[in-house]
């Protein structure tokens, strides 16, 4: 169900008139019937997917807690210490056995959905359930948290299944966490007129981001890739990537800004997922700021569980011994980023391209941590002011263009053509083609009106210099909140009739009607 389709607008206008106007005893429910039916609605032969996920979950903390309670009990009871380290061991044993189980269970079902099932003949006849990858993670996070005491199980099912199926999220996130999103549902809610504007105004960005961005985008950007490497110069794949980098992320931001929007309108404030990524200073710092849920997600789940393991912290200790404390330090994080990478490059889909791109950037990021002090050197043997604005400029274009190097791996699928495509660009650059390439392939009248694809992209261009220009305020101001200081009604009333017309007028160039890109993870 598109956002912006006659259905989904209806279909949010009836849940919030239904959620304000029942006490609040009974807005969870409203939620929870909404969320299911929008389910239904959209892939009613898949639910039974999500309540699996929900009920296996919540049943699995459910245990997790009686064992915790049976556990305090019987350590009271023991004499000895010998008697309490035993009862210890044997709690941890069984704690650890429900948590392995749940795991496997839920990421067993989301490998067969996305991966095994796609390698052979059965089970050809399923779709993938919408949001499957999404609220598997969401859900799996709760019960690692319960297994680590850090808050207690919630003893409603139905309560449960509201945190794991809240309809928003389920087309593309963000990842939220049960003691952060969860609670929310058991509070009272009213209606803020303030609140509405606030999320209209976030809803209509997300709108022209998606709408007068990148749909304005994509279908030249498939021309050019999916053209012969060797008939294209290097300069036409270089600005095919860069308009990828465009339309990915006013695509995937677009979409979140919306879901935090139609959470806002239900009084829900859910996990940022972006903080202006194409102003970072390092690799790093770029996969702080873009999709920062399922970065922390990875942080808090694989990163440092993994790194805390025995073998890997006595990993740790014999590189300090040998090779010093830096090495000690960086190369078993490194290792973990590795993993980390690896990991989210398989969450995209079964391509080896997106494993490639994984690798891509958990190796740049581990290089960068152990050439730190290389740098730190160089820098000082240079006489480089590090601080400065000209170095913190410098390190955002090298950040940006070590990024834009990882969307060829994501973005061109045949690693063939990806090899092709990086050749023509460090080797047959030819500017001097550009136009005629550009002309011949994105505006050839055989396949596409060229006033389209030309309205379109002045379309995408302005749409591109208010999101830079928004994105600048935010970095420049990152304690400030841009609503309230340019929030007049009358500021209002101009920001949304020219996110509207933005939004309108791209429909007369679009050509495009695909979906939003993280769907389909």
């Amino acid at each position: 169900m598109d956002f912006l389709s006659l259905g989904y607008i209806a279909f949010t206008a009836i849940s919030l008139v239904l959620y304000y106007k029942l006490p609040r005893l009974h807005q969870w429910k409203v939620l929870l019937v909404a969320n299911l039916v929008f389910y239904l609605l959209v892939g009613r032969q898949n639910i039974i997917f999500i309540l699996f996920t929900a009920f296996t979950v919540w049943y699995g903390a459910l245990v997790l807690d009686k064992y915790k309670a049976s556990f305090a009990e019987e350590k009271k009871a023991a004499e000895s210490r010998e008697a309490k380290k035993a009862l210890k061991t044997r709690y941890q044993n069984k704690k650890r056995l429900v948590l392995f189980l749940v795991l496997i269970l839920n990421f067993g079902v989301l490998a067969f959905m996305k991966y095994f099932r796609v390698m052979g003949s059965w089970g050809q006849g399923l779709l993938v359930p919408l949001g499957i990858s999404f609220y598997t993670f969401q859900a799996t996070s709760y019960i690692v948290d319960i297994h680590g005491e850090k808050y207690e199980a919630e003893k409603s099912f139905f309560r449960f299944l509201l945190f794991v199926s809240f309809f928003p999220q389920l087309i593309q996130g963000p990842i939220n966490r049960y003691d952060k999103l969860g609670v929310q549902f058991g509070k009272e809610h009213t209606w803020s007129g303030e609140r509405a504007k606030r999320a209209i105004i976030l809803i209509l960005f997300g709108l022209m981001k998606k709408y007068a961005v990148a749909n304005m985008l994509t279908d030249s950007i498939a021309r050019i890739f999916d053209s012969p490497a060797d008939t294209i110069p290097g300069s036409l794949v270089v600005c095919g990537i860069l308009l990828y980098s465009v339309q990915q992320y006013a695509d995937f931001s677009g979409g979140i800004d919306i879901v935090l929007g139609v959470a806002q309108l239900f009084d829900l404030e859910m996990m940022p997922n972006f903080r202006q990524p194409y102003f970072a200073v390092s690799l790093g710092d770029f996969w702080r700021r873009w999709h920062i849920s399922l970065g922390a997600w990875m942080r808090d789940y694989v990163f440092y569980p993994f790194a805390l393991l025995k073998p890997m912290q006595n990993f740790g200790k014999w590189c300090s011994k040998h090779l010093g404390k830096h090495f000690g330090r960086v190369l078993p994080a490194g290792i973990a980023n590795i993993l980390v990478f690896f990991l989210v490059g398989v969450w995209h889909g079964a391509d080896m391209h997106y494993v490639w791109w994984g690798l891509y950037n958990g190796i740049i990021i581990a290089l960068s941590d152990i050439l730190e002090p290389s740098f730190g050197r160089l820098s000082e043997i240079l006489h480089i002011p590090v601080k400065s604005k000209g170095m913190h400029v410098f390190r955002v274009i090298r950040t940006f263009i070590i990024v834009n190097i990882g969307w060829y791996f994501d973005r061109i699928e045949d690693m063939a053509q990806c090899m092709a495509c990086f050749g023509r660009t460090l080797f047959h650059f030819h500017g001097d083609e550009f136009l005629f390439s550009f002309k011949n392939v994105c505006l050839n009248s055989d396949t596409v009106k060229p006033m389209y694809v030309l309205g379109g992209m002045g379309i995408a261009l302005v749409g591109t210099i208010v999101i830079f220009v928004v994105s600048l305020w935010k970095e420049r101001n990152p304690e400030s909140d841009i609503y309230e200081r340019y929030g007049s009604q009358a500021k209002v009333g101009i920001s949304w009739v020219f996110l509207a017309l933005m939004i309108l007028v791209s429909f007369v160039f679009t050509t495009s009607t695909g979906g939003f890109l993280y769907a389909n993870f």
